[in-house]
């Protein structure tokens, strides 16, 4: 029925609107928190590729000076040994030349710092000219990978080969070697010029690296000549399965990449060159950790004070989401205390039906719908009879437990929802029934009737043996010269006639031309 359902509505309304501000609280809070983190992240993201890109910068610088660096250093050696070369090739190199080569090989030593000494050997591998005072003694270098290329190769290009310690002093030298022919193009020896391995350590060491920053000096074949830091028992190694060697030169003579290193796992950015004029490789190298050091600092001081702030946030909204939830719990309660006092002032404690309150407001409301729509309205009042004497036999007691059975039989024969069973007062009831004739009502008057009988509750003041009841029915269509006090009346002017004719029976008072006559029913 409407009256019922207004309050309902209103609660449900405020309701409905407080649960999107919890979780209008909850999605702001958690989007704040997720914009600082993304605003976090993407400045440090953005701090930290600047901070690579600079150093990819300085790399490439670094590795252009290191590549520049060594093709001068070569090229001087390379320029002197082919000179040497011409004047050998032209003059020979037998005992009245050899003084004077001596000489000259150990002017061009003192002119080159980079010179370790200028050895000629002949096509056996032996000693026969040197920049030092005294001619090595020794088993020869035939043995040597520089001798050896030259014995099998014809060019005339200079030859670096991989480091090796020299035979004279012990000290490592890079060597560069070019092949010596006789006249005729046939092979008659090698003249080698040894550049200091200490040259290129000393090189190395005026560029400002960190701890674990590295540089190198190879053949494009990965055979490593130089180091930083200097590890003699890596002096020689390949190189060739690096990244550098396997990946990058292939695709590009220069360039920058970051990866772990093959000889000491160092995570490092890495620019690298290859050299134009000879197959050389540079390359300088800053750890990954030591580029982006300032960097971690600056990213934990900056997430410390974005956690702590979103702490903050945090707190504060479980503040406020806690209160929202405590109002909710507070409206809630009042809801239920609303509901439980509403109950109570429509609806008779002992029997749980709708007390005479609620009978008089949904009366009116019925009455005036009926006015409306000019639909039927009937009336159904009920009285147990002699319940004088179930007290005075039974109790109170068992009089308040007989009305309960009773009203539960009512309420089992009200199917419909806009059927209202209502105690009416003491022992008496009523059924209000919306949209129905006299011949429904009469229906439902007999289903009450009968279903208070199955009920079987012994009554020893009644003729019966059993508690039964009277009812008296009343259906009009009203208008507005009708009145509910009228509409009442009738009704129970029909259960005092139903009482009157003997009890256990349904009356109903109808109008028939201004005519009341009194139809009975004892079935």
């Amino acid at each position: 029925m409407p009256i019922l359902q207004n309050d309902p509505h209103i609660a449900t309304g405020v309701a409905l609107k407080r649960l999107p501000l919890r979780k209008a609280a909850v999605l702001f809070i958690a989007v704040v928190c997720l914009c600082l983190c993304g605003l976090l992240y993407l400045q440090l993201e953005q701090s930290r590729r600047h901070d690579l890109a600079v150093a990819e910068v300085a790399s490439s610088n670094l590795t252009r000076a290191m590549a520049q660096q060594a093709e001068d250093t070569f090229m001087k050696a390379d320029l002197v040994l082919t000179s040497l070369v011409d004047w050998i090739q032209a003059d020979g190199y037998g005992p009245p030349q050899r003084p004077r080569l001596q000489k000259t090989f150990a002017q061009r030593v003192q002119a080159l710092s980079q010179l370790h000494g200028i050895l000629l050997f002949d096509q056996k591998g032996q000693w026969i000219v040197t920049s030092f005072a005294d001619l090595p003694r020794g088993r020869g270098v035939a043995d040597r990978e520089y001798f050896m290329y030259h014995q099998q190769n014809v060019s005339s290009v200079a030859h670096i080969g991989p480091a090796i310690r020299s035979r004279e002093n012990g000290e490592w030298i890079i060597p560069v070697s070019k092949r010596i022919n006789d006249k005729n193009g046939h092979f008659q020896g090698v003249l080698l010029a040894g550049i200091k391995m200490s040259y290129f350590d000393q090189f190395f060491k005026s560029f400002s690296l960190d701890d674990n920053g590295s540089m190198f000096l190879g053949l494009t074949d990965g055979t490593l000549l130089a180091r930083r830091p200097f590890v003699e028992a890596q002096i020689g190694s390949s190189l060739a399965n690096g990244e550098i060697f396997q990946t990058l030169l292939p695709n590009a003579p220069s360039g920058n990449a970051t990866f772990r290193s093959v000889v000491d796992g160092t995570v490092r950015l890495y620019g690298y060159r290859q050299l134009d004029a000879y197959p050389l490789v540079v390359s300088a190298a800053s750890s990954r950790d030591s580029i982006l050091k300032g960097w971690y600092d600056t990213a934990f001081r900056s997430s410390v004070i974005v956690a702590l702030v979103v702490l903050g946030i945090g707190l504060f909204g479980w503040v406020f989401v806690r209160q929202v939830r405590l109002g909710e719990q507070v409206e809630a309660d009042l809801r239920k205390a609303k509901e439980a006092l509403k109950l109570i002032a429509t609806h008779d404690s002992l029997t749980g039906l709708a007390n005479r309150r609620l009978f008089e407001q949904a009366l009116d409301i019925e009455f005036g719908r009926g006015i409306r729509q000019s639909s039927s309205l009937s009336l159904i009042m009920l009285d147990i009879d002699y319940f004088k004497r179930y007290n005075d036999a039974y109790g109170h007691v068992a009089g308040d437990h007989c009305l309960a059975q009773v009203a539960r039989a009512v309420k089992s024969c009200c199917h419909r929802k806009a059927d209202l069973a209502v105690r009416y007062g003491g022992e008496e009831f009523a059924v209000l029934l919306p949209d129905t004739d006299i011949h429904g009502a009469m229906v439902i008057a007999e289903h009450i009737r009968r279903a208070v009988m199955a009920k079987n509750i012994s009554h020893s003041g009644s003729p019966n043996g059993f508690v039964t009841v009277s009812l008296g029915c009343y259906s009009f269509v009203p208008t507005r010269l009708d009145s509910t006090e009228v509409f009442i009346g009738r009704a129970d002017a029909a259960l005092y006639q139903a009482k009157h004719s003997g009890r256990n029976r349904s009356a109903v008072l109808s109008i028939d031309g201004g005519v009341e006559e009194l139809m009975r029913s004892d079935r």
